[in-house]
């Protein structure tokens, strides 16, 4: 009962959140993320754990820098939710700047998916291809124990999805795959620890991390073109920026573990244009090479 009330709780406060200017949001979003950085001990730790791991070249201090700022652009994430929940299309329209060839899956004679890393505005991205194209698109979300909160976030991402659907991790694959085969999109998120099933230890940041094969087999097995997206948030007001790439090249091959290895450097040459954006309290490496010690 108690978290009922509270994710209700949360949801009042998101909703009197979306009334502020974008300007307003920002500094209550960054201050909050400073706030994160002392209280959230854990991921504070994770996140430092991660940049050690990944910019071993960079000074004690300047990863420490870095996290200060990740956690700022985590609060902002975090309130600005209440932007992409309940303001109105035109608002969010004027917000979202978008580049690159957002109508590709519209066009597209073979299905599309659409790899989208795990940056800061990566929801924004999910609205940019709600908002500024109309082919059909499916992806996948991690339930959520608190029933309220699960709908919350589903009838969030899904406010102007009459042209979408999300499906639980949880599920079979078999509902996604119906859904890429009428020719929906597929909004894919490739890029988090989720155990060694389904996947190979591929570099990322020259550490062996547990990635899943699926982005390479799926696009293989149902003859899709693979578009990177690419979501950055943009200082004070200013927005947001969603990147359209062209189709990666020579992607998939019939060698699943080269394409993700592949996909893997695409990721790094996208955080290192702008790391402070990245999902860093993520335990990315957790899942470890039989016989190797926790890296956390």
């Amino acid at each position: 009962m108690a978290a009922t009330w509270g994710a209700r709780l949360l949801l009042a406060v998101m909703w009197c959140l979306h009334l502020l200017p974008l300007s307003w949001l920002a500094a209550v979003g960054n201050g909050m993320g400073r706030l994160l950085y002392v209280l959230a001990g854990a991921r504070r730790r994770v996140a430092l754990r991660n940049l050690e791991l990944c910019f071993p070249e960079k000074t004690p201090a300047e990863r420490q820098h870095l996290a200060r700022e990740h956690f700022r652009w985590l609060g902002r994430s975090i309130l600005e939710r209440s932007l992409l929940w309940f303001a109105p299309a035109e608002r969010l329209k004027a917000m979202i700047h978008v580049e690159g060839d957002v109508k590709l899956a519209e066009r597209s004679e073979r299905p599309v998916m659409w790899l989208v890393p795990h940056f800061m505005g990566l929801d924004v991205a999910g609205v940019a291809v709600l908002l500024f194209q109309d082919q059909y698109a499916c992806s996948m979300y991690q339930a959520q124990s608190n029933p309220v909160m699960d709908d919350i976030i589903r009838k969030g991402r899904l406010r102007f999805g009459d042209k979408a659907d999300i499906f639980p991790r949880s599920d079979k694959a078999l509902p996604l795959i119906r859904a890429i085969r009428k020719g929906h999109a597929f909004f894919n998120l490739p890029d988090m620890d989720f155990g060694e099933r389904d996947a190979a230890f591929v570099p990322f940041f020259g550490v062996p991390a547990a990635t899943l094969l699926a982005p390479s087999r799926m696009a293989k097995a149902l003859n899709m073109v693979v578009q990177p997206v690419v979501a950055e948030m943009l200082p004070g007001g200013q927005g947001y920026k969603v990147r359209f790439g062209d189709p990666l090249p020579d992607f998939p091959t019939d060698d699943a573990e080269a394409d993700t290895a592949a996909m893997n450097r695409w990721i790094e040459s996208e955080i290192r244009r702008n790391p402070a954006q990245y999902l860093w309290v993520h335990k990315r490496f957790k899942t470890r090479p039989a016989g190797e010690p926790s890296l956390y």
